[in-house]
C-alpha cells in the first residue's frame, strides 16, 4: 500500500499564522489591542445621517461583548471560547476526546478600536447582534 505525505506539514499552521499577522498588520484604518488574543474583522459604512460599523462576532454572546466610546474611539472587547463539538447544541454525546488538526476560528479575548470622526453623535449611537454580526449605527450631528 504506498503511503503519501501531506504537502504541508502540520497542515501549514505556521503559514496561516503568519499569514493571520500580515493580514493584521495591514489593517492601518482601524487599531487593534497587541495585548489581546485576536481582532474581529469590521465593515464601516456611511450615508447622509449616520456612521454604521459592522463587526464580526459569530458565536460570542451579545450580552458578553463590552462597547465603549470615548476620546473619539468606540472600543468592543469581550471572549470567545473555543468552539467544540459538545459545544454545538445538538445534544448527541460526543467522546471526552478529540484531536485538533486545524484551529482557524479565533478565540479568547478580543479588542477592537475604531476611530471616530469629530460629528458623531455620541448620545444617540445605537446597537444590534443579527446572526453573529454586531451592527453599531452613529449617526452624525
Amino acid at each position: 500500500m504506498p503511503i503519501e505525505t501531506a504537502s504541508e506539514p502540520n497542515f501549514g499552521s505556521v503559514q496561516r499564522q503568519m499569514q493571520r499577522l500580515m493580514e493584521q498588520m495591514q489593517k492601518n484604518f482601524f487599531n487593534f489591542c497587541p495585548t489581546e488574543t485576536w481582532t474581529p474583522n469590521v465593515n464601516l459604512y456611511e450615508n447622509d445621517t449616520a456612521y454604521v460599523v459592522c463587526v464580526d462576532l459569530a458565536g460570542i454572546d451579545k450580552e458578553k461583548i463590552e462597547l465603549v466610546v470615548a476620546d473619539q474611539k468606540l472600543t468592543l472587547r469581550g471572549t470567545r471560547i473555543v468552539p467544540t463539538p459538545a459545544s454545538n447544541g445538538s445534544g448527541e454525546p460526543h467522546p471526552p476526546r478529540l484531536r485538533v488538526h486545524v484551529m482557524e476560528i479565533d478565540h479568547g479575548p478580543f479588542c477592537r478600536e475604531v476611530e471616530l470622526p469629530a460629528d458623531v453623535a455620541h448620545d444617540q449611537i445605537s446597537a444590534a447582534h443579527l446572526n453573529g454580526l454586531l451592527w453599531i449605527e452613529l449617526p452624525k450631528r
